[in-house]
């Protein structure tokens, strides 16, 4: 037999379908896969996170060599040491990859003589968002969904979408309800020999608990969990999708982002399934449309928007902001009850829902001014759905205004009512949301207002800006404020806040 072919599946591409892959034979095809030292050990991953990626890896290696291709799953030092091995052995007549969906190693991958594939895995492709984008003053995710609904036809009666609007949102916007009701439990796969195997190969230094089995690692258990969301929690999803309930970390968010990431799932099949269950009467059309929205709106919409603004966009800090991680990201200790809470989501799950990530903890990194890369790579190590094109944009541009304005066009900056209106975190906390000034001062309300005051002169010609400043204006314990937000500053670079 002659050189074979290679396609090299990078590990968030498992999915047959992906297009290096789809039309491939086994008897002409060899697979590579390539486990980077380098890659696991760059950051203090998440175990979790490393387990899925790694276990996920394997399995669908294991599911292709059952379908008669030849797998060379190797685990090397790098990339670039397991790709030269693989060639020194094998000799293959060419090498082909998807696209990545990193920048860095999109552009390296020619560099490495790889044939590189365009990238299928996202419903709108980043070369048709630029070509959208092109001549538009202001990228509105508002405008970009309405067309993605238009060129797919998701939720559309002809011209028209269903139910009468474009956007229900603001039916998905109540606080959390307080009748103790019971929210879906997410599905749990047994953890089996591979788990185990891979749980006892992670990194001594990496953080958070151990896998539980939430997390599926291949795409039938990844199937598995979609039929569960569509069946059990889409249809309570909308009104409270911006709620936070302590003890509750996943409520009725859907929890399949990391399966979306990695390719276990595709963005079709998912609103597909979700249309259906619409159609079909089992989910009304507020929580339908919200969850669409998310993946043709805004995951999509995000992954465009990295593509066109970087590389420039990863070192954008429009705010000035250069304070180091707070140790209290890293240790979980805070008195602060919203983020003790959700921290301790994080490092039980390596996950927080998208409203805990805003506005409680991207939320504190903007009114404490964290440096906007040390905020991305804490988020990008800390969750199992992190990558570079996600973290980038929703935690240097959403969470922290440090690209002036292109996400959004005001910052998400809010005091400790907002918290306590759309949480049940404040009444046992030892602050007071209602506070800005004195010991028993919400840290969120102090830091607010000083953010406010800080950056007044930034923001003075921001009509979306007007009322804050001109409540801050009104203020009469600015002296006060001032101070209080020096302290809580310290106390925070000290660890005890």
């Amino acid at each position: 037999m002659g050189a074979m072919d290679t396609v090299w599946v990078l590990g968030d591409q498992l999915n047959r379908r992906i297009s290096s892959l789809a039309a491939r034979p086994p008897a002409d095809t060899r697979v590579l896969f390539i486990e980077s030292s380098a890659k696991i050990t760059s950051k203090r991953f998440h175990r979790q996170r490393l387990h899925l990626v790694i276990t996920a890896m394997r399995r669908f290696a294991a599911e292709l060599a059952a379908q008669g291709f030849e797998v060379d799953y190797r685990i090397a030092d790098s990339f670039a040491a397991g790709l030269a091995d693989h060639r020194k052995e094998f000799e293959p007549s060419r090498v082909v990859a998807m696209e990545s969906m990193s920048y860095r190693m999109r552009h390296r991958l020619p560099e490495m003589n790889v044939e590189v594939t365009r990238s299928n895995q996202f419903l709108c492709h980043y070369e048709e968002f630029a070509d959208w984008a092109q001549g538009r003053k202001r990228l509105v995710m508002e405008d970009f969904y309405r067309s993605q609904r238009r060129r797919l036809g998701y939720l559309m009666d002809g011209k028209e979408p269903a139910g009468g609007a474009w956007n229900f949102d603001a039916e998905n916007r109540q606080p959390p309800p307080r009748d103790g009701r019971d929210w879906p439990r997410p599905v749990r796969s047994r953890l089996d020999e591979l788990d185990r195997e891979v749980m006892a190969e992670l990194p001594a230094d990496a953080v958070g608990a151990y896998p539980d089995g939430t997390w599926a690692t291949s795409r039938r258990a990844a199937q598995a969990r979609l039929r569960h969301v569509v069946e059990n929690v889409l249809p309570i999803f909308g009104p409270h999708e911006d709620a936070m309930l302590a003890r509750e970390w996943s409520m009725a968010h859907t929890l399949l982002s990391p399966y979306l990431n990695l390719g276990l799932l595709y963005p079709d099949e998912v609103c597909q399934a979700a249309e259906s269950a619409f159609r079909e009467g089992k989910v009304p059309i507020a929580s339908a449309e919200g969850f669409i929205r998310q993946i043709i709106g805004w995951r999509e919409y995000v992954w465009g928007a990295y593509w066109l603004w970087m590389p420039g966009y990863a070192t954008r800090n429009s705010l000035d902001a250069h304070r180091p991680l707070p140790p209290l990201f890293t240790s979980g200790d805070t008195q602060m009850r919203c983020v003790s809470e959700t921290l301790q989501s994080v490092a039980a799950h390596g996950y927080a829902h998208h409203i805990q990530r805003l506005m409680i903890l991207g939320n504190f990194a903007l009114l404490a001014g964290v440096a906007p890369l040390e905020m991305v790579d804490w988020m990008w190590a800390s969750f199992v759905d992190g990558a570079e094109w996600v973290m980038l944009p929703n935690v240097l541009g959403m969470a922290l205004h440090a690209d002036n304005g292109m996400m959004a066009t005001k910052p998400y900056a809010a005091g400790g009512n907002y918290i306590k209106r759309m949480s049940d975190y404040c009444g046992p906390c030892r602050f007071n949301p209602r506070q800005r000034v004195g010991d028993d001062a919400c840290p969120f309300t102090t830091l607010y207002w000083c953010f406010l005051d800080t950056h007044r002169d930034r923001f003075a010609a921001n009509h979306r800006m007007a009322r804050q400043l001109a409540t801050l204006d009104r203020l009469g314990d600015l002296a006060a404020l001032r101070l209080r937000g020096d302290e809580v500053s310290g106390l925070l670079d000290a660890g005890i806040l």
